[in-house]
């Protein structure tokens, strides 16, 4: 079975915007996220932003076999990051 990537879309850009504030209204799903946040978007945001992640959609995030620089660049990418993630769960009976 695979995950839709549309609701999980949805809830990561609420979860973003809850956390980063007004300036990532407008950012693209392709954008990456330090160029048009700049230092809204620094190495203890992503941290955070890894951590809502995690508690957010019960998935685990490796930050030493996971390319985190890669995939919490951009929106679009966390979001297939985090399918992928839901997906192997529920594949594997491991999710909440």
């Amino acid at each position: 079975m695979t995950t839709s990537l549309a609701p999980v879309h949805l809830r990561l850009r609420t979860l973003l915007a809850s956390r980063l504030g007004p300036e990532f209204t407008g950012v693209p799903d392709d954008a990456d996220l330090r160029v048009a946040l700049g230092d809204g978007y620094d190495s203890l945001t992503v941290m955070e932003c890894i951590s809502a992640v995690e508690a957010e959609f019960g998935i685990e995030v490796d930050l030493v076999s996971d390319d985190v620089r890669h995939w919490f660049a951009t929106t679009a990418r966390m979001a297939r990051f985090v399918a992928d993630r839901l997906e192997d769960a529920e594949i594997l009976g491991t999710g909440r």
